[in-house]
């Protein structure tokens, strides 16, 4: 019987089509850095893309759509073979998949000269194949739990297409209907897949420290309740982002939220950097939600889209950084133990994250602050490529040639 090491091992091309999680972490990585690269001009005025796009909502598009993208096709690759006992994708229908997500940034970057049903259609091209692959396998492994997941992807996507839909029509799509869809699709996949692998993951190295207080078991009453309050606080966000309503319900879900993760035993977890750092991001969550939901009611501390950022930079850029960190060295064959360089790109994405946000609050000094997290972005991200890049491109462990 065919295992998914026998098959990798018997793959005899590219080392990075492997496994999904090869292409597309390093491509998102690569993505985030080069789409930073161009952004801090583009801001400064001093560069112009041939996109249809304002300046600002393509900045927002290829990080939610662009980075993030290729992120959860990379993690949901991975993780999907181990979920339903099905052999993962790899090989050239792999590179088909990384060749529709690059098409639809090449796509993305000159829309201005494109009819908007092809960019449209290149950029949705990589969700609905991936929807595809997911749904077949989860349907094929009888693995009906994870169909939440598939239904988030599947409003992923829709979110992406009302972006264009606003774009098209002339909207401020980076404050739109689109955004808010997408982003919430993310907040919902790091509550529910953040919500199993951080106390796992916390729970199976304190095992390791010796006798203590262990995270508390999943899907309790109150993880339940976090999650249902979150998901409520998201409808009511996407459909009446300036009502009342919104306001509270995200506060709610934040404290919730909140008291979720105090129940995981982070605390304990300081002594490894990479166990430490995915409760860190995913307290970014929660954060966002008290921050969005206290400028909602009119506190007005730093901004709307400086909160937002807590969501986007800090849940989603940092959870997915600590990600994609475990996940490359779990799946090559290293210690799963953060060193100096792994210790500096989480540095650089906090700093990155608290930067911006502080640009909110501080309006006096918001060039320089937005400076700052543009660098500290790209340095987390530089340093991912540097140090996990030859990981990437390395034989599988076991494989000779």
């Amino acid at each position: 019987m065919t295992t998914t090491a026998r098959q990798m091992r018997a793959w005899r091309g590219p080392a990075l089509l492997a496994y999904g999680f090869r292409p597309f972490f390093l491509g998102a990585a690569l993505w985030a850095l080069l789409a930073m690269a161009l952004w801090i001009p583009i801001l400064a005025g001093r560069l112009t893309l041939p996109t249809a796009f304002d300046p600002i909502s393509w900045h927002a598009h290829e990080f939610l759509f662009g980075y993030l993208g290729a992120v959860v096709a990379g993690f949901l690759l991975t993780a999907v073979p181990n979920w339903t006992g099905r052999l993962p994708v790899i090989g050239w229908p792999l590179a088909l998949l990384v060749a529709l997500w690059l098409a639809g940034r090449g796509a993305i970057a000159v829309s201005a000269e494109l009819p908007p049903l092809a960019v449209l259609s290149a950029d949705l091209a990589l969700p609905l194949a991936l929807s595809a692959v997911i749904g077949r396998e989860i349907v094929a492994g009888r693995n009906w739990r994870n169909l939440i997941v598939l239904a988030m992807l599947g409003v992923m996507a829709a979110g992406n297409a009302v972006f264009h839909w606003e774009s098209l029509r002339g909207d401020y799509a980076a404050q739109g209907l689109g955004l808010r869809i997408g982003l919430g699709a993310v907040v919902m996949m790091i509550a529910v897949i953040g919500g199993r692998i951080v106390p796992s993951f916390t729970r199976n190295w304190l095992v390791r420290q010796g006798p203590g207080r262990l995270p508390v078991a999943p899907m309790q009453g109150i993880d339940r309740l976090a999650l249902l309050s979150l998901l409520l606080a998201l409808l009511i966000w996407v459909a009446l982002p300036e009502h009342p309503a919104a306001g509270w319900s995200l506060l709610c879900a934040g404290a919730l939220h909140l008291i979720r993760l105090a129940r995981w035993a982070g605390d304990r977890t300081l002594g490894e950097p990479l166990v430490a750092v995915l409760h860190l991001g995913y307290a970014f969550l929660p954060l966002g939600a008290l921050a969005l939901g206290a400028e909602i009611l009119g506190h007005g501390l730093f901004g709307m889209a400086a909160a937002q950022h807590l969501w986007m930079g800090g849940a989603a850029g940092l959870m997915t950084l600590a990600v994609m960190t475990r996940a490359t060295l779990g799946h090559t064959g290293q210690a799963l133990t953060a060193g100096p360089g792994t210790l500096a790109i989480y540095a650089s994405m906090i700093i990155a994250v608290l930067a911006r946000v502080a640009a909110g609050a501080l309006p006096d000094h918001a060039t320089l602050l937005h400076d700052l997290a543009g660098l500290g972005w790209a340095l987390a991200f530089a340093g991912y490529a540097v140090i996990y890049g030859p990981l990437l491109l390395r034989q599988p462990p076991g494989k000779t040639r």
